[in-house]
């Protein structure tokens, strides 16, 4: 499977977005939230200093960012402004979100400081309704980290990157999750970002793994794709929905976990399209 490469020298670059006609992801280490079109032209279309730096798409366009350091959600206007969409709260770890078609947004958290050296804690997902109200849906979660919601609005489905599996809930009509079961064990894999497709099944991001793997439920996996570096997250998009976008980046022990201009940005094309969100 022929990888393409469309960007490179970026840091740890999360969170691909297919929007229209560009993709959309966050380079943390610089703050920066970046458009790329199919052809490589590339622009910043928002700085944010936050440490995770996670995005989602409201079913009106509007971007939505997570500012972890802020205990903010943050909604970007038709003029480029950044205005509050909502206020998370204070609390260590806010990290990916996912927006379903009615409006919903669900932000994950890891609920403790990795990068200060904090004990680990299990964490949790919290619901952000289209008026702005917040209230926690889940918890005990192994690190959870990319998410997607089914295209019926259904099901969501979470990486737990330390409990090595996808964990999947039912949605309720008022966005509450409930029915939480283990949607797939994937041995020695580490989920990181995710997404689906038509046919059901899940693709995830691993970075230890250095690859992306396409499971279906249950755990069986059904393609993967090698990488050279660390797999950070992975979703599905272009003209046909057709094109596997992955955001890659070396990965290491040092002071510097993701070495400087490290993070890639790579397609390759698939045969089964996108489908819910992502």
């Amino acid at each position: 499977m022929a990888l393409r490469t469309l960007l490179t020298g970026h840091g740890l670059v999360e969170s691909p977005r297919w929007q229209r006609d560009r993709l959309y992801f966050s380079d943390w280490s610089a703050g920066e939230v970046i458009a790329v079109d199919l052809a490589g032209r590339s622009e910043t279309i928002a700085r944010v200093k936050s440490l995770p730096l996670c995005t989602a798409f409201l079913p009106d366009g509007r971007l939505l960012i997570v500012s972890s350091s802020d205990g903010l959600l943050l909604r970007r206007e038709p003029d480029g402004s950044l205005v509050t969409h909502a206020e998370l709260g204070r609390r260590p770890g806010w990290n990916d979100i996912v927006v379903d078609g009615r409006g919903n947004a669900y932000v994950n958290s890891i609920d403790f400081d990795m990068m200060a050296g904090a004990p680990y804690v299990p964490g949790s997902v919290a619901l952000v309704t289209p008026d702005g109200a917040v209230r926690q849906v889940a918890d005990g979660l192994a690190f959870p980290n990319g998410m997607a919601v089914t295209a019926d609005n259904s099901t969501l489905v979470v990486a737990e990157s330390y409990g090595h599996s996808l964990a999947a809930f039912d949605i309720a009509a008022d966005g509450g999750l409930s029915g939480r079961r283990v949607w797939a064990d994937l041995g020695d894999g580490t989920p990181d970002g995710i997404c689906l497709d038509a046919a059901g099944a899940v693709w995830y991001a691993d970075v230890p793994g250095k690859r992306c793997v396409r499971v279906a439920e249950g755990g069986r996996a059904l393609q993967t794709v090698e990488l050279d570096r660390g797999g950070f997250a992975c979703t599905l998009g272009g003209p046909d929905g057709t094109t596997l976008f992955v955001v890659a980046a070396e990965w290491g022990d040092g002071p510097e976990p993701v070495p400087a201009g490290t993070g890639q940005v790579l397609s390759t094309e698939v045969a089964v399209p996108a489908a819910g969100w992502p």
